[in-house]
């Protein structure tokens, strides 16, 4: 008989969003300019549209590690603002997820709750790091791609978006579950949660 396997280590929410940027940065510095209007496995977004909510998501979240208010009523758009030409956006990006790692690295950003719902930081922290692995996919799969997101975060994602997935529904943040085969991935089976079909590509 095999010995039981040792518990997986803990890792803090900004540990797994560290791991989770570091595979997302060269995805979104290797969407060029002319495909900004390509489509996209969300259908309300193109690649333009699935970039400015990706910022929108990371500086409110670092208000809600923080404890602070954030405001999701309006998004901007801030790769126009940013600027195509000499990669204005691709550095906007990467500037602020840096310091959206910093922030829920701040001491007590998974202590309590934050928002105004009042959830758990920790759950809170989850939402994010969901929305930066799984749209990095999508724009992964949009733009020719390829991505491969960290193990550990897959592994810590599988069970919180299971458990998230009945209210994202009810915001219409998730789709229907995607029927899967058996041998399916765990990364496969979390994006299914999702409502999004792994095998999406822009020609289907």
């Amino acid at each position: 008989m095999n010995p039981p396997k040792p518990p997986r280590p803990v890792k803090s929410i900004s540990e797994l969003l560290a791991a989770t940027t570091a595979r997302a940065i060269p995805v979104v510095r290797g969407v060029e300019a002319g495909a900004l209007t390509a489509p996209t496995p969300c259908a309300d977004y193109d690649v333009r549209d699935l970039i400015n909510h990706l910022l929108h998501v990371v500086v409110n979240f670092q208000a809600l590690a923080a404890k602070r208010d954030s405001d999701f009523s309006t998004t901007p758009d801030r790769v126009s603002a940013a600027g195509a030409d000499g990669g204005g956006w691709q550095r906007l990006f990467a500037d602020e997820t840096d310091r959206l790692v910093a922030a829920w690295a701040a001491a007590g950003a998974e202590d309590g709750t934050t928002g105004t719902l009042g959830l758990p930081a920790r759950t809170v922290g989850h939402m994010v790091l969901a929305d930066l692995t799984v749209h990095v996919w999508d724009l992964a799969r949009a733009t020719g791609q390829a991505y491969r997101p960290d193990p550990d975060v897959v592994a810590e994602l599988g069970p919180a978006v299971a458990d998230m997935a009945s209210m994202a529904r009810e915001w219409e943040a998730f789709g229907e579950a995607v029927s899967l085969p058996e041998d399916a991935t765990p990364f496969e089976r979390l994006l299914a949660t999702t409502g999004r079909d792994p095998r999406w590509s822009p020609a289907r």
